[in-house]
């Protein structure tokens, strides 16, 4: 090999090594996670998507908390022996509605009863009470909202459905106590939107009347 051939060859080398100096290496770009990646084609998939309206609401009313004190039994001043079980009309007829005003009443008592004008401010509820129980029950607890000057109290005796022949039993039982009780001035049979036959609405006389 001459001498220019060997020059030459090292001209061409020392480009080679400037040209390697100065060549751009290309940035890799990071990889995007599996995560990153479900995120994106989601809120891609998503894009168009718009919430449905909100249902309407419905406004449940609060159960009205009994009047009696947990643990306690108000002694009342009514003796039940003198709520007879045995009242001249002891029967009831296939349907019969629970209904009665003490004289003195203005007319149109028994109908605003019924159709709810007062607000029910106490409850009690029989189901599952023998007579006795119910009767000792009914005179504390009238009793008890009288002493609380409450105007209007609901008392569910049930329809009889599992009494003996489907007879509503408490609800004959209750008709005669509460046309001897003092406490009471008129007593309607609810409404449906309050118990309908399975329950009575009494309208209870004020400690000042």
């Amino acid at each position: 090999m001459d001498k220019a051939t060997t020059q030459q060859l090292k001209r061409l080398r020392q480009q080679l090594r400037e040209a390697k100096k100065t060549q751009h290496i290309p940035v890799v770009p990071k990889t995007k996670t599996a995560q990153e990646t479900d995120h994106a084609l989601f809120l891609a998939a998503m894009k168009d998507v718009q919430a449905l309206p909100s249902p309407a609401t419905v406004q449940h009313l609060r159960p009205i908390p009994s009047p009696w004190p947990k643990g306690l039994h108000v002694a009342s001043p009514i003796l039940n022996d003198t709520m007879s079980d045995f009242w001249p009309w002891d029967e009831l007829e296939a349907g019969e509605e629970l209904m009665h005003m003490k004289p003195g009443q203005k007319l149109d008592t028994l109908r605003k009863l019924k159709r709810g004008d007062w607000r029910v401010e106490a409850e009690l509820d029989l189901h599952g009470e023998n007579i006795d129980s119910a009767r000792s029950q009914v005179a504390q607890f009238l009793s008890h909202c009288q002493q609380r000057r409450l105007r209007c109290a609901r008392i569910i005796h049930g329809k009889g459905i599992s009494s003996v022949d489907g007879i509503p039993v408490l609800k004959l039982k209750l008709k005669n106590w509460l046309v001897q009780m003092p406490e009471v001035l008129a007593f309607a049979q609810a409404n449906p939107f309050q118990g309908s036959a399975g329950a009575v609405l009494i309208l209870i006389k004020s400690g000042q009347q």
